[in-house]
């Protein structure tokens, strides 16, 4: 069996290794960077910056954890860099190792398709090779998409990758669209010194997460003196000698240095041969496949951002790993029923399960436990007071649905959770567990005893 993938990030290269490891003699494109937009641009970069955002945010309470304090530390943004790529160029390397100890063969070059079985190469260097294959698994990824009225410069107005590769500190930065991203970047641009403006349209912050969640970071951001502007749109962008006016709605008009435009991706599904072999695209570009992640065409596959819903590196990795059982002839499906989510603003968030708008939307009758983050002997002791625990289960069956937490650690928390909405835990059974002292997961514990009024570490309601 010959498969043939184009694109090697977190859906590419672990569906390359899995198909290896299966027994198929496989064949990776790629025209960039192994690893993707997740190893070089996204995931990884952003969170070695946000380490050292943290580290220096630490820094600078040390006095607070009984040590004496001598001095002022600060940013520096060419060793933070170059900390960043570091991190980038290792992970990159053990991608490329783990290509060679399975026999995967790594081109680099530009892929088209001119046929569910061929595909043609334009190299770096300017020649056209073609490769055949009996599969092929299409993990061509997304970018940063635009807004018309303010294109990337690279300058003045930024994507998020151009975000990850500056060469100094902005005074001042607009960030239009306060989802995952956007927010992230007011965490890390924030702690650097940065005065930050987060530009959203709807009516709050993290608009598609559980609204307690949202609303607690958006308190946060504010003690941080984060500008919060919701339900506007920003109209023009005008770069002169003294900074860039941005306009709203409302003619309301702001001033600042830098813009950062995080209004989500865009797939890269354009010019890699999908009409000629007539696979089929959705509205917005998004590849269609089924839960085998196969196109309407046979032996071709999809995986990851390309082909839409949530754009998670782990997403792509899963389908990844069903697309080369199913190439293999070993049949598989996702099961997109438990897919955890992270933002990693700070505080963290976790997410997994339905949130409270989505039972409600659904009918579903539901109770609701809490547990605060300043009732753990463990959030003070690292200085992490910050946060709630939110489970939600289904009133009738008892079951866990949904988990959601914003404080510390919750990105590691979250999977939890996610065990236990997959296994079809009840909430009884979650508070029978017994937890470590002392650990953030407690709260998991606690808020999972609340949801039968049964809390140890809650007052009483009399």
């Amino acid at each position: 069996m010959i498969i043939a993938i184009i694109g090697s990030g977190p859906g590419g290269y672990v569906a390359a290794l899995k198909a290896s490891q299966l027994g198929a003699k496989v064949s990776v494109i790629e025209f960039d960077e192994v690893g993707g937009t997740c190893l070089n641009w996204g995931c990884i970069p952003t969170k070695a910056i946000l380490a050292s955002t943290e580290a220096l945010q630490k820094a600078r309470s040390l006095e607070d954890y009984g040590i004496d304090l001598f001095g002022n530390f600060s940013p520096n943004i060419e060793k933070i860099m170059e900390r960043k790529r570091k991190i980038v160029s290792t992970q990159a390397k053990g991608i490329r190792s783990l290509f060679k100890s399975w026999g995967v063969n790594l081109i680099e070059g530009r892929a088209k398709l001119l046929s569910p079985r061929k595909i043609e190469i334009q190299k770096k260097d300017g020649s056209i090779d073609t490769i055949d294959a009996d599969k092929i698994i299409i993990a061509t990824g997304s970018k940063p998409a635009q807004l018309s009225m303010a294109p990337f410069d690279s300058e003045y107005i930024l994507s998020s990758n151009d975000a990850l590769d500056i060469k100094t500190i902005p005074k001042s930065l607009l960030i239009v669209g306060a989802g995952a991203i956007g927010c992230e970047f007011a965490s890390i641009f924030s702690e650097l010194g940065t005065e930050i403006t987060l530009l959203e349209t709807m009516p709050r912050i993290l608009p598609t997460e559980d609204h307690e969640i949202s609303e607690i970071l958006q308190r946060e951001f504010k003690k941080k003196k984060i500008k919060l502007l919701t339900g506007l749109k920003l109209e023009a962008v005008d770069i002169k000698t003294d900074g860039i006016y941005a306009y709203l709605q409302d003619s309301k008009k702001i001033v600042v240095e830098k813009v950062l435009i995080s209004v989500g991706r865009q797939f890269n599904s354009q010019g890699i041969g999908l009409e000629a072999v007539g696979i089929h695209t959705g509205q917005r570009g998004e590849i269609l496949v089924n839960e085998k992640m196969e196109t309407n065409v046979r032996n071709v596959y999809a995986i990851g951002d390309v082909v839409g819903g949530t754009l998670l590196a782990h997403k792509a990795s899963e389908e990844g790993i069903v697309a080369a059982y199913n190439a293999c002839g070993i049949e598989r499906k996702v099961d997109y029923s438990v897919i955890p989510a992270a933002i990693f603003t700070k505080p963290e968030i976790g997410s997994v399960g339905l949130r409270q708008y989505d039972a409600e939307k659904k009918g579903v009758e539901i109770k609701i436990g809490y547990s605060h983050f300043r009732t753990l002997g463990k959030a003070h002791v690292i200085g992490e007071i910050v946060g709630i625990f939110k489970l939600i289960a289904d009133a009738k069956t008892d079951k866990l649905i949904g988990v959601h937490i914003i404080g510390a650690n919750a990105s590691d928390i979250i999977h939890e959770g996610a065990l236990a909405i997959k296994a079809g835990l009840t909430v009884r059974e979650i508070a029978e567990m017994v937890h470590v002292h002392p650990t953030i997961s407690e709260g998991f514990k606690e808020a999972a005893l609340d949801i039968h009024n049964m809390a140890v570490h809650a007052h009483c309601k009399k």
